[in-house]
């Protein structure tokens, strides 16, 4: 694997990760608006730029 694939593999998963510690944390903290919108926005995005990489 190239060193680009790579790194665009570990971001991904970390965006994927930061997504669900977002999510995680805002319904442990007895919820909130912007925790429940931005979090699954960081997982899709991760999920998106992995699936365009397996495309290539």
């Amino acid at each position: 694997m190239s060193p680009y694939r790579l790194s665009i593999t570990l971001t991904s998963l970390a965006l994927i990760g930061l997504g669900v510690a977002i999510v995680v944390r805002t319904a442990m903290a007895g919820g909130g608006i912007s925790g429940y919108l931005l979090g699954p926005l960081f997982a899709a995005a991760g999920l998106g730029r992995l699936a365009l990489l397996r495309r290539r």
